[in-house]
Parts: C-alpha cells; structure tokens; sequence
C-alpha cells in the first residue's frame, strides 16, 4: 500500500513472476439495520469512521493484500505486512504500514516466506480522496475508492452491524471487484496486467477492527 507499489507490481507481473494462487472466500460479515447504527449511506459511514483508527494484524491480513501474493518479494513493494493501521481524519485516510519480515530472502523477484510476526519498517501516507458509493444492505457491502499521490485503489467493502469490524478488498488494478459483482471476497475478479486480465483466486480481504 505505498504510492510506488502499483507500477513495481505491474512491471514484475509482465515479468513472467507467479500470480496468486490461494483459494478466494465470500466475506460472511453482513450488516443490519437491528444494529442500531445507521450505515446506509457513504456519508453515514464516514461520519461513523470520522476520528477512529481502525487496524489489521495477525490472522486479519489476507494471503494476497491488494491481489498481490504476500510471500512474493517486490522489493520496495511489497505486501509482507506485520500490520496495518487506517485512521479517517477529514473523510480522508492516514495509512500507517508495519511491513512484516521475508524469511531468508534477501532479494527482489524471488518467492519467499513472509513472516507477519517480525516488523521491519514503516512507511506511512495519506489519501486525497475516499470515495464510497452503491451502499447496500445497511453497509453490508459498498464500492470504495482511495486516492493516493501516484496510485489509487478500488474494490469492495462492508462494515459490521457493530461497527467494529470493516473489511475491506481492495486492488490496484482490476475488473469485477465491485459490489453490483457480487459480496466483498466473491469470485470473478480479473488483475489488470501488462500481459492482459488474470483472473484472482486469492484471497484479499483486508479486516480491520474498530477498538
């Protein structure tokens, strides 16, 4: 998730480097209106998110955040993270990236382990623009799209009856990743690359909770 990570990732995967391959699962988190909150609506959400900080670590960060495998090593790109944190201040996000650590493998281009448990460095940065839209059941699943210097990233995500829990699937680059294609983790999405569309079959879902 930095603003460098979208052509470094494009370049490899014209490379010939291996895509994802882990099995994709249907996000089971749905919202509700008996929740008491109100989440039908983009400036709803926002307003609820507003001033809170919401983090992704351990078992929450997917096998292939942002569609790209966590144990491929993209050198200044990668997606090896320890832990994640988003905090929405003026309906824009502040991004706070642990990355985690390649077991052994000190070189770009080579497939690796990722080990979430060791932190190396962080690297921080803010969005110019959130967009969410097509809210459906109450916030159980909306179109959203981040804006960074360089980069931007589009998808789907949903937010707990609770509000304590926001999942987001998010890419670079790709096709049938929005809600009107189906619930946050559905199956069908396509990663836009040089050589033309891959089809993901991994799992993307980025969990992040509200303390």
């Amino acid at each position: 998730m930095k603003n460098t990570i979208l052509m470094g990732a494009l370049m490899l995967t014209a490379c010939g480097q291996p895509m994802p391959t882990a099995d994709a699962g249907v996000d089971a988190g749905v919202s509700d209106a008996g929740s008491g909150n109100d989440f039908s609506t983009s400036s709803k959400i926002l307003a609820y998110l507003e001033g809170k900080t919401m983090v992704m670590t351990g078992t929450d960060i997917p096998s292939h955040p942002n569609g790209f495998n966590e144990n491929f090593n993209f050198g200044a790109n990668t997606q090896c993270y320890n832990k994640v944190s988003i905090a929405t201040l003026a309906s824009n996000f502040q991004v706070t990236s642990d990355l985690g650590t390649f077991n052994s493998i000190p070189d770009a281009g080579i497939a690796g382990m990722c080990d979430r448990t060791i932190k190396s460095n962080t690297v921080s940065f803010t969005s110019s623009a959130v967009l969410i839209e097509n809210v459906t059941n109450n916030g159980g699943c909306f179109d959203i799209t981040s804006t960074y210097t360089g980069f931007s990233q589009q998808g789907r995500g949903s937010i707990s009856a609770d509000g304590k829990t926001v999942t987001l699937e998010l890419f670079f680059a790709a096709t049938g990743h929005r809600c009107a294609d189906g619930a946050v983790g559905a199956t069908g999405v396509q990663l836009a690359t040089s050589g033309g569309p891959v089809p993901f079959t991994g799992n993307g879902k980025q969990v992040y909770r509200i303390p």
